[in-house]
């Protein structure tokens, strides 16, 4: 009997300490996991932020094209004025 109660004692202490070790993990796992959530949210904030400046950048290129195309236009205007008056001053 005394055997017994010895046994139970030891698998009692055994089972408290293997408790309280796998509370300890639950929480270590929880903080882990919550820091992961926060970073999540971080990486998920910063490819919104990246997809916002990408956005800004195209609509940028567009209009810096467009510009282009404008300025490239005016120019061949220009040129051709120039010849224009040059071919009438050459007749004179």
């Amino acid at each position: 009997m005394t055997k017994v109660i010895k046994l139970s004692l030891i698998t009692l202490a055994f089972s408290l300490v293997t408790a309280c070790a796998t509370t300890s993990d639950v929480e270590n796992l929880q903080s882990q996991v919550d820091g992961l959530n926060t970073s999540t949210k971080q990486a998920s904030a910063d490819a919104v932020s990246a997809q916002n400046t990408a956005t800004d950048a195209a609509a940028m290129a567009e209009a810096a094209e467009a510009a282009a195309n404008k300025a490239a236009q005016l120019s061949q205007e220009a040129n051709s004025k120039l010849d224009k008056q040059f071919k009438r001053s050459m007749r004179k």
